[in-house]
């Protein structure tokens, strides 16, 4: 768990909700590098990417 209390899952699943990681970090009320951090840490335990990532 991260500061905040939320488990990486439920970041992982306000990504997937909200479409980007900065409207996910709005809803969640995080720092994008935070859910951005938190979302590279669970991808990295499991050996798998869940989000295709481009730059704008």
């Amino acid at each position: 768990m991260n500061r905040t209390g939320l488990t990486e899952l439920e970041i992982v699943l306000a990504v997937a909700r909200r479409g980007t990681f900065k409207a996910a970090a709005s809803e969640l009320e995080m720092s994008p590098s935070a859910v951005t951090n938190a979302v590279a840490a669970l991808e990295k335990r499991l050996g798998v990417r869940l989000f295709n990532r481009k730059r704008s």
